[in-house]
């Protein structure tokens, strides 16, 4: 590119995060842009006498730190959608729901505040029974006195489930006569065959396809509103992470009119392939249109730890969540069916990601990998394991050899890790989500929200990697801490080439896209239990500002 540049960054902390430049502390004094993206990145005197010219915009930081746009390894976009018209019932500090009471409060509240007439559906979210005051769970009739003529849905923390009220049950046809299916969840009434109100799993996928979706009139006001919501936390590509057909559509059409704040990957889940692949054939994958690209296909072979429905090799420290004795989750699906489905995956050439949280699914998985990929277990083909939560060592290292990329979740550690202690022992749950040995070992580790498990918040992200500290304050896994430029990195160049994009994005190097993230404080030298308090200032996308975060009157 020839020319002047539209805007230089000078006067703060820059981390390009390029390690081929910097390993240690990979920093530059200025950052030139012009359409759309870096044009040099150097010191402030040679970058302004060469690309500064009377159009220039010159950005003075004020002593802030610039870095790449955060990248999204996994989250459920499709949700951000529909966020704003559900009720948070996230426990502290993420909610006000540390109870039953306070959850019934909350969408009392939102029923009256909106006036939401009887009949209408009313769907909450962040449901979190492991930290209810007294160990006192959510059942259909505390939401059956309030809400006699309103379905309510409260959508499990682990994204996999639903506590329904009994109008909620009739709305979904479940009743006493619905066979589980399956891998399914029906948490039954003690003594009978009455659902008690938690539905999960396979259980609840056809509950959760046919959720309300926005209609076509609102379907880029919505998509606008949920990408902000990705921008207000310095992301400039998010992830959809099991999307559905008609999900598809809807992101396409958004995209199309104009909803294009921020990139989108979406991953079609298995199940629904054919129908994905009728009107998006395997050569359009890894394409971007108008800001929206298919990324591969998902695969999901078991639950939430937390929920107890991760499938693992060993018991539960507790019984199920429908009291099941000596209870280790299941399989929802049988091994030669994974089989034929990474195959399948595999030979149409496309990217994988596959949610395994437990070491049993894990085991799965590398079996389904050694049968897909017989001819070439080492050849690269961006198999991304969704979570890792609970890998083995001895699987970590197959992951090494066989090139698998572990997406991890360091939130697990503060959210769940009290929790992880008390389901599934102390030795096992310090080593969840191990970045440190994954690092160790040579991989390129990423971290995520899985939004909304979590709050989009990309520095609480770096925060629990760098600490690993639970609620109760206890630390989770010291031995697998990471450096702070180490967590960085899971959330920007990690994470660009977790999604084949190392070449135009995830580090301030010129020819990239100007993506960036304006942060008024610099995680790696602030004090590191002071890095979640780090704000987001500014998102700039392709070099245009999508987000600016209200300024005190110094700020320009």
């Amino acid at each position: 590119m020839t020319g002047d540049a539209d805007t230089i960054y000078v006067n703060g902390d820059i981390i390009t995060m390029d390690v081929t430049v910097d390993e240690e502390r990979p920093t530059a004094e200025a950052v030139a842009i012009k359409d759309g993206r870096i044009v040099a990145v150097g010191t402030r005197q040679n970058v302004a006498h060469h690309h500064r010219g009377p159009r220039t915009r010159v950005v003075d930081l004020h002593g802030r730190t610039l870095l790449p746009g955060f990248i999204d390894p996994h989250s459920h976009y499709i949700n951000a959608l529909t966020v704003a018209n559900q009720v948070n019932l996230f426990a502290p500090p993420a909610g006000p729901c540390a109870d039953v009471d306070a959850i019934v409060a909350q969408l009392k509240s939102f029923r009256d505040a909106h006036d939401i007439p009887a009949g209408e559906l009313i769907i909450g979210y962040g449901y979190d029974e492991t930290i209810m005051a007294g160990g006192r769970t959510l059942h259909r009739e505390d939401l059956d006195k309030d809400f006699p003529c309103n379905p309510v849905l409260v959508r499990h923390v682990s994204l996999h489930g639903a506590v329904l009220n009994s109008a909620a049950l009739d709305k979904f046809g479940i009743s006493a006569s619905t066979v589980t299916p399956p891998g399914g969840v029906i948490v039954r009434k003690e003594g009978s065959d009455e659902p008690d109100g938690l539905i999960m799993e396979t259980a609840f996928l056809e509950i959760f396809a046919s959720l309300p979706k926005p209609t076509r009139e609102q379907e880029v006001q919505w998509s606008i509103a949920g990408q902000q919501l990705y921008a207000a936390a310095g992301i400039t590509t998010a992830h959809e992470g099991l999307t559905h057909a008609d999900d598809i559509a809807v992101l396409q059409r958004a995209a199309a009119g104009g909803a294009n704040l921020i990139d989108i990957i979406a991953y079609p889940f298995i199940l629904e392939l054919d129908e994905v692949l009728q009107d998006n054939p395997p050569d359009t994958f890894g394409t971007y249109r108008n800001g929206v690209k298919l990324g591969g296909v998902k695969i999901t072979l078991d639950g939430s730890p937390q929920g107890r429905t991760a499938f693992f090799t060993t018991p539960y420290l507790v019984d199920g969540p429908d009291g099941q004795h000596q209870w280790t989750g299941e399989l929802p699906f049988p091994q030669d069916t994974v089989n034929s489905w990474f195959k399948r995956v595999y030979d149409l050439g496309v990217p994988l990601n596959v949610h395994a949280n437990g070491d049993a699914a894990i085991d799965v998985l590398l079996a389904a990998h050694e049968y897909a990929a017989a001819d070439d277990l080492a050849k690269d083909r961006h198999t991304t394991v969704i979570h890792s939560q609970f890998v083995r060592r001895d699987q970590l290292a197959k992951y090494a050899d066989y090139k698998l990329i572990p997406s991890l979740f360091t939130e697990h550690a503060f959210y769940f890790g009290d929790t992880h202690v008390r389901l599934r022992g102390k030795k096992q749950a310090h080593f969840l989500s191990p970045m440190r040995a994954a690092i160790d070992l040579g991989l390129r580790p990423t971290n995520h929200t899985d939004f909304n498990v979590s709050p989009l918040d990309q520095m609480f992200v770096v925060w629990t990697a760098v600490n690993r500290v639970s609620r109760s304050g206890e630390v989770i896994g010291a031995d697998q801490r990471v450096t702070a430029l180490e967590a960085l990195q899971a959330i920007t160049i990690n994470a660009a080439h977790q999604y084949r994009e190392e070449q135009s994005k995830g580090s301030i190097t010129e020819g990239k896209l100007a993506d960036l993230v304006i942060l008024d404080g610099n995680p790696l030298t602030v004090d590191p239990m002071r890095i979640k308090d780090i704000r987001v200032i500014e998102t700039i996308k392709a070099g245009r500002t999508i987000y600016r975060r209200p300024a005190p009157p110094s700020w320009p």
